[in-house]
C-alpha cells in the first residue's frame, strides 16, 4: 500500500529572500550559471597592474568537439561562461594592445570552474600559453559533492556494472540492494546518503529525472561506459536541484568528438574460478554461478565541429542459484531455486552545434531487465520485469549577459511482476493454495506478490537561466514534471495464502493425518488462517496507462527558484536564494476527508 500527501516545500540559502536580489556594484568575479546537468566557466581579466579589464574578448572552447562560445568582460572585468557540457576547454582572451592569452581548464558535472587571465602588453598575435591547474578544491560553491569522471569509472573495478553502485566511491555512502525494500526493484541498487533510507535519493541523467515515484530509487540503469560524469551532492543542495530529502544524485552522459573513438568489452565470472570456497554446513554445496557482460560503444562526428553521434550498448547475462532449507520435519523439500538474471542497456545520442553559442543534443534510452525472486518466501517465486523508454532534447545558449539551459523529456516505465511457481516441478506447487508453516519457514505454492503491474509516465520540461549585473550573478529557473503513476498489485491474486503454526501440538495432530507422509505433509495440518484477495488489486477508481483503473495521480511538479551569488571580494562569497517546489497530486483528493483521522493530530 502507498501513501500519498501533500507536499510544499521551500528552501532558504543563508539568509532571508528579501534579500536575495539586492544588488551591489562592487569590481570582481560572479558565481556561473552552474545546474545539475552542466558545469561553467567564470573569471575575471586584470591588466598588469591588476585593474579589472572591460570589454576583452572571450572565447571558451570545446577541445575536443571544437565548440566556441564568445563572450565579452562586463564593466567589472568579470566574464561568465553560462551552461557547459563537462569535458576539456581552452580559455582565450584578447583585448588590442595586449598579448593574447590562452589556458585550459576542466570543467565537471555541477561545478563552477575559475580561470582568472592575467593580459600583458604586446602584440595580440602573440599567444601566451598558461598552464592550468588540475581540479582543486572549488572554493566558489557551499555544496558537499563530489564528482567521478569518466577516467575513474572506466578504471574502477565495480562488480556487476550497475551504475548506481559507483555511489559507495563517496565517503558517506552506502548502497542498497532495491530488491530488499520492495519485489518490483530487482536488479535495482539504491543510495542512503549518511544512513538515510535508499528510497528517496533524486536521481537525474542529463538533467532530467529518472526516480522511481512508486516505491523509490530509480526506473532505469544506463551503461556504465556511457557515463561522462557522475556526482553525488549530500547536503547544501544547490538551487537547480528537484525535490529530494536525503541527498542527489547527478549523471551526464557522453558525447560524440570529432576523433572517432570507441571500445568493445567481454567480462566473464564463474563460480569454479572464483578462489577458495566459505566454509559452509555439512553436505551443502556452493551453488552454482555464471556472469557473462559484454557491450561496446562508438562515437565520432558526421559533420566535423558541428554533428556528433554517441552509441552505447550492454548486456548482461547472470545465471545463478539460491538454496532452500526448512527445519525438519519439512526438511525433506530442501533444494535450490534457479535465478536467471538479464539486463539489457541500449542509448543513442547526437550533439549539434548550432552557432552563434547555441548548442543542441537528443538522447534516447532502452532498458529491460528480469530477475526472478522470492521475497524471502521459501519456494513460492515470482519474475519481475522491467522495461523503460526515455526521450530527452535540451539546449544552451549565450544571449548577451543572459545564459539558458533548456531540457524537455519523456519517460515510460513499465514494471510487471508474474508468479512462476504455479504449474512447475516445485515441491508442493500445484495444490491449489499457498502453503505457509508459521515458525517453521516453509512456504510454497503461487507467489502472493503477484500479479502486479506498475507503470510510470513522465513528461518534463525545465529552464535554468543566469544574468550577469555587475559583480552578481542572478539565478532563475522553474520546472514541470507531469508525473502520471497508475497499475494495479492484486495480491494473493493466484491463490489463497492457508497459514498454521508449526507447533508440537500440530505436529502430532498432522502424523495422523489423511494424506501420506504424516507430519512432513503440509496438507496434514490444520488451518489455522486464510488470507485471500478481491481479485481487483486496483487502489483507485481512476483509469490511467491503459488499465481501467488504479490510476495514481496525476501528479504536477512544480519547481521555481530565484537565487544571487555576490562576490563581495576575491576570497568572500554570498549565495543566497529561495527554492519553492509542489506536488499538487499527492493526495486522494476524489475522497472526502476523514473526520476520524483528526484526533491523531
Amino acid at each position: 500500500m502507498n501513501l500519498n500527501f501533500p507536499c510544499r516545500s521551500v528552501r532558504f540559502t543563508l539568509l532571508a529572500a528579501v534579500v536575495v536580489f539586492a544588488l551591489v556594484f562592487l569590481s570582481s568575479a560572479a558565481f556561473a550559471q552552474t545546474t545539475v546537468q552542466t558545469g561553467s566557466i567564470v573569471g575575471t581579466v586584470t591588466d598588469p597592474s591588476g585593474a579589472v579589464v572591460s570589454g576583452a574578448k572571450v572565447t571558451v572552447t570545446n577541445v575536443d568537439t571544437n565548440q566556441s562560445i564568445n563572450l565579452a568582460t562586463n564593466a567589472s572585468g568579470a566574464f561568465n561562461s553560462g551552461a557547459l557540457a563537462p569535458g576539456n576547454y581552452k580559455v582565450q582572451v584578447s583585448l588590442k594592445g595586449f598579448s593574447t592569452v590562452s589556458q585550459s581548464v576542466v570543467v565537471q558535472v555541477g561545478n563552477t570552474a575559475t580561470v582568472n587571465p592575467k593580459l600583458q602588453v604586446g602584440q595580440e598575435s602573440t599567444v601566451v600559453e598558461v598552464q592550468g591547474a588540475t581540479v582543486g578544491v572549488n572554493t566558489e560553491q557551499a555544496e558537499v559533492q563530489g564528482v567521478l569522471t569518466s577516467e575513474q569509472i572506466e578504471n574502477l573495478p565495480v562488480n556487476g556494472r550497475n551504475f548506481l553502485d559507483l555511489a559507495q566511491l563517496e565517503p558517506g555512502v552506502q548502497i542498497q540492494d532495491g530488491q530488499n525494500f520492495d519485489p518490483t526493484k530487482a536488479g535495482y541498487s539504491s543510495i542512503s546518503f549518511g544512513g538515510r533510507y535508499g528510497r528517496t535519493a533524486r536521481i537525474d541523467v542529463d538533467g532530467v529525472d529518472v526516480s522511481d515515484e512508486t516505491v523509490g530509487t530509480t526506473t532505469q540503469d544506463i551503461p556504465a561506459s556511457a557515463i561522462n560524469e557522475f556526482q553525488l551532492s549530500q547536503s547544501s543542495l544547490d538551487l537547480s536541484n528537484d525535490l529530494t530529502s536525503s541527498g542527489a544524485i547527478n549523471v551526464t552522459t557522453k558525447s560524440g568528438t570529432n576523433q572517432i573513438h570507441g571500445e568493445a568489452f567481454g567480462l566473464f565470472r564463474d563460480r569454479s574460478v572464483g578462489g577458495a570456497a566459505p566454509p559452509l554446513p555439512p553436505g551443502q554445496k556452493i551453488p552454482p554461478f555464471q556472469r557473462s557482460q559484454f557491450g561496446g560503444n562508438l562515437g565520432g562526428a558526421i559533420i566535423k565541429d558541428k554533428l556528433f553521434y554517441f552509441l552505447d550498448g550492454e548486456r548482461t547475462k547472470q545465471d545463478s542459484q539460491v538454496t532452500v532449507q526448512f527445519p525438519s520435519p519439512f526438511d525433506i523439500y530442501d533444494g535450490a531455486l534457479t535465478v536467471p538474471f538479464r539486463d539489457n542497456e541500449l542509448m543513442a545520442r547526437l550533439d549539434y552545434n548550432l552557432g552563434h553559442n547555441v548548442r543542441l543534443f537528443y538522447r534516447f534510452n532502452y532498458f529491460s531487465n528480469s530477475l526472478p525472486g522470492t521475497f524471502g518466501d521459501g519456494f513460492s517465486e515470482y519474475v519481475n520485469k522491467d522495461y523503460t523508454r526515455t526521450h530527452v532534447a535540451g539546449v544552451d545558449f549565450n544571449t548577451g549577459a543572459f545564459t539558458h539551459t533548456i531540457r524537455f523529456s519523456f519517460l515510460k516505465f513499465q514494471n510487471q511482476i508474474t508468479d512462476i511457481t504455479k504449474g512447475s516441478s516445485l515441491p508442493l506447487a500445484n495444490t491449489g493454495v499457498t502453503l505457509n508453516a508459521i515458525g517453521n519457514g516453509l512456504y510454497t505454492g503461487p507467489n502472493p506478490n503477484a500479479p502486479q503491474s506498475t507503470p510510470q509516465q513522465n513528461i518534463q520540461a525545465k529552464y535554468d537561466g543566469s544574468r550577469s549585473i555587475h559583480n552578481h550573478i542572478l539565478r532563475y529557473g522553474f520546472a514541470y514534471n507531469h508525473i502520471q503513476g497508475g497499475g494495479f498489485a492484486s495480491f494473493f491474486g493466484f491463490a489463497p495464502r492457508v497459514s498454521w503454526h508449526q507447533s508440537t501440538a500440530n505436529q502430532n495432530f498432522a502424523a495422523t493425518g489423511p494424506f501420506p507422509g504424516g507430519d512432513t505433509n503440509p496438507l496434514n495440518y490444520p488451518v489455522e488462517r486464510v488470507r485471500y484477495g478481491n481479485g481487483l488489486g486496483f487502489s483507485t477508481l481512476e483509469p490511467a496507462l491503459g488499465f481501467p483503473a488504479g490510476g495514481l495521480g496525476p501528479d504536477n511538479r512544480i519547481g521555481a527558484y530565484l537565487g544571487d551569488s555576490w562576490k563581495v571580494k576575491p576570497n568572500f562569497t554570498v549565495s543566497l536564494g529561495l527554492r519553492y517546489d509542489r506536488d499538487t497530486g499527492r493526495t486522494d483528493s476524489d475522497l472526502p476527508p476523514d473526520p476520524n483521522i483528526n484526533q491523531y493530530f
